[in-house]
C-alpha cells in the first residue's frame, strides 16, 4: 500500500511539473489553429547584413540644340524653280529672235540659260533668302548610370542559445518571428 501511495504522489508530482513546463511554453508563442504540432515564437536579431547590388539605370533626356542650315537652294529646287523656267523661257524667246541657222539655236540656248540665272537671282532677291537658316533640332538620348539597391538581408538571430541564419526580403529589426516544430523523439 505504501508503494502505491509512492507511485501515485510521483505520478501526481510529475505531471504537475510537465504540466508547469508545457504552460510556460505556450506563453512564449502561440499556436496555429491550422496545425497543432507547429509554434510560433519571437527570437532577437543578433545581426544584420543588407545584400547590395549595382543595378545599371537608363533615364531618357531630350537634348535641343540651334543648327545652321545651309540648305543646296539651287536654281531647280522647290522654292525658285517658277523663276527659273519663267527667264529660261523668256531667254530662250529673246534668243531666238538673234541670228539666223546656227548661230540662231546657239543664240537661243544661251538666252535660255542666261534667262534661267535671271529668273533664279529675281526670284531668290524677292523671297530673300541667302542659302542659310537656322532651325532648332531635338535628339532623345539615355543617360546610364548606376545604383546600389538593397536585394535582401543575411540576418542572424539567436533562439534557445543557438544562433541561426537565414535571408529575409526585408530588414525584421530587433526581434523575428520564427516556427517552432514539436515533434516526439523516436527511439
Amino acid at each position: 500500500m505504501l508503494r502505491k501511495l509512492c507511485i501515485s504522489t510521483v505520478g501526481v508530482a510529475l505531471t504537475v511539473a510537465s504540466a508547469g513546463a508545457l504552460a510556460d511554453n505556450e506563453s512564449d508563442g502561440y499556436y496555429d489553429s491550422d496545425d497543432r504540432s507547429d509554434a510560433y515564437d519571437y527570437a532577437s536579431v543578433v545581426h544584420v547584413e543588407p545584400l547590395r547590388r549595382q543595378v545599371s539605370v537608363s533615364e531618357p533626356v531630350r537634348e535641343c540644340w540651334e543648327e545652321r542650315r545651309y540648305g543646296s537652294d539651287g536654281p531647280f529646287s522647290s522654292n525658285h524653280i517658277g523663276g527659273t523656267l519663267v527667264g529660261s523661257l523668256i531667254g530662250g524667246v529673246l534668243g531666238n529672235q538673234v541670228g539666223d541657222g546656227r548661230g540662231r539655236q546657239v543664240a537661243r540656248a544661251a538666252g535660255a540659260i542666261i534667262g534661267g540665272a535671271v529668273g533664279y537671282n529675281v526670284s531668290r532677291n524677292r523671297k530673300g533668302y541667302d542659302g542659310e537658316s537656322d532651325y532648332e533640332r531635338c535628339e532623345t538620348r539615355y543617360r546610364d548610370s548606376y545604383e546600389e539597391r538593397v536585394e535582401a538581408y543575411d540576418v542572424t538571430y539567436e533562439y534557445a542559445g543557438r544562433r541561426y541564419l537565414t535571408q529575409l526580403p526585408y530588414d525584421p529589426g530587433d526581434r523575428i518571428r520564427i516556427r517552432v516544430d514539436v515533434t516526439p523523439a523516436t527511439g
